[in-house]
């Protein structure tokens, strides 16, 4: 007796709400008719790819190039955000992404840009890659320019490097951050930031310094400086610069990602303190899921989407033969107020 083939077949009224678009348009889509605006037929594909349906053949483009993206390690959700924008656009666009994660004890970054050349990628994107580390060796970036790879670099700037420039205002970040933390009556504010030698690390300390120092809260720069710790940028960094400023009375901690902002949580917490009863804690970049935390965290949201944009247009440019500018392009960030941070304590 031969087997029954179960035959699952695409319903229209399910693509077309997923896409908020009519069954024929969908329709249209799915039989490559003209007369369908490109967003209006990548929203019907990206109900295709959601829904879990197979793209039909006629849908499958030839693809327009390849573009390697290189970030730094996905732990952190701020690089799956930046990875998932930057690959969703390009897709649009008719280009294949090519997604290189490293990892420590991993591949490096010189190893993938290697591998890439050899694939005779289109151009290449970086996102907080050794262009943003202030000791490490630039002229990798000028090889690459050389040899004729178009490249983008994201969260990060070295003025020697013969490229488009796409970061988020750091200064522009901490000072929203400080001035939320004044208006709640916070006068011991401490900033808890990672490794000095990268250049947002720099960006921020140098914004808050200034920042204490315009507002009164800190004599000069120098005894500013006393009211930051550097470490990693991670829960447990978060956690361990956080509780030398808890310990040394610190009423607020900004902090330079989110996961060291949950680390300042739990600092806090292995304190007794409550958070923001006792004491207030600011993250920063929104990443994906911040907003569920306990207590919802208050960050400084990166303009992921919009830095995006700007990077995938930019490539392209050199790509098509153009000149991108040169010039940085800095984003405004955005404060989010959540429960993380609340009114200084009377005692």
């Amino acid at each position: 007796m031969s087997p029954t083939i179960v035959r699952v077949r695409t319903r229209l009224s399910d693509l077309a709400e997923q896409a908020g678009v009519s069954t024929a348009t969908v329709s249209r889509v799915l039989n490559g008719k003209p007369g369908v605006a490109s967003s209006t037929r990548q929203a019907v594909l990206a109900a295709l790819d959601v829904l879990g349906y197979e793209r039909p053949s006629l849908l499958r483009g030839r693809s327009a190039g390849l573009v390697g993206l290189i970030v730094p390690e996905l732990t952190n959700p701020v690089f799956p955000a930046f990875a998932q924008a930057i690959e969703s656009i390009l897709a649009q666009r008719g280009y294949t992404p090519l997604l290189c994660t490293q990892a420590p004890g991993g591949t490096t970054e010189d190893e993938y840009v290697s591998t890439l050349v050899d694939h005779s990628v289109d151009g290449i994107v970086f996102i907080s890659g050794l262009h943003a580390d202030s000791r490490a060796d630039h002229s990798r970036y000028e090889l690459l320019r050389s040899q004729g790879v178009p490249i983008v670099l994201v969260n990060g700037y070295a003025p020697g490097i013969d490229a488009p420039f796409i970061s988020p205002d750091d200064a522009a970040s901490v000072d929203v951050a400080l001035q939320h933390l004044v208006s709640l009556g916070h006068t011991r504010i401490g900033l808890a930031i990672g490794p000095e030698r990268y250049v947002p690390s720099r960006r921020k300390l140098a914004a808050f310094t200034k920042g204490l120092v315009a507002r009164g809260l800190a004599a000069d720069e120098r005894a500013a400086a006393e009211h930051t710790r550097s470490s990693l940028y991670t829960l447990e960094g978060g956690q361990a610069a956080a509780a030398e400023l808890f310990e040394s009375g610190h009423t607020a901690v900004v902090c330079a990602s989110d996961l060291m902002a949950l680390g300042a949580v739990r600092a806090a917490r292995s304190r007794g303190l409550s958070v923001p009863g006792d004491v207030s804690v600011v993250g920063y970049d929104d990443a994906p899921l911040i907003a569920f935390t306990e207590p919802p965290l208050t960050t400084v949201r990166q303009p992921v989407e919009a830095m995006a944009r700007a990077a995938v247009s930019a490539l392209l440019t050199e790509i098509q033969g153009e000149r991108a500018p040169r010039t940085e392009l800095l984003f405004a960030p955005e404060l989010v107020v959540r429960g993380s941070t609340g009114a200084v304590p009377r005692t």
